[in-house]
């Protein structure tokens, strides 16, 4: 069983950069694909971007292509989001999830394990 941890959240300037991370406190971390999705008030949860177990294939939401990367490192149990260039709109709580299996799994409906969320704000 996978407890996930969400960190890095904050109020940042339109433009800005901030790097959520996702710790995992399972042992078999390497089995799972990871994926951020994001929260805004009044909307429906949606996907962000998911990276594969291997850390191999990354997914994106258009929304955010060319601006977040995901990544992650095994060894540390961790998966991280770089957003950069973020806009207003990029506010929202942000989940990391998990998804037992290889492939990056980009529906909500299909992840196994959840975290709290981290708040973050994105200020004009």
């Amino acid at each position: 069983q996978e407890q996930l941890v969400e960190s890095g959240g904050g109020l940042v300037q339109a433009g800005g950069s901030l790097r959520l991370s996702c710790a995992a406190s399972g042992r078999t971390f390497s089995r799972y694909s990871m994926g951020w999705f994001r929260q805004a008030p009044g909307k429906e949860r949606e996907f962000v971007s998911a990276i594969s177990s291997s850390g191999g294939p990354t997914y994106y939401a258009d929304s955010v292509k060319g601006r977040f990367t995901i990544s992650r490192d095994n060894a540390k149990n961790t998966v991280y989001l770089q957003m950069n260039s973020l806009k207003p709109e990029d506010t929202a709580v942000y989940y990391c999830a998990a998804a037992y299996g290889s492939s990056g799994f980009t529906n909500p409906r299909q992840m196994d394990y959840w975290g709290k969320g981290t708040l973050v704000t994105v200020s004009s």
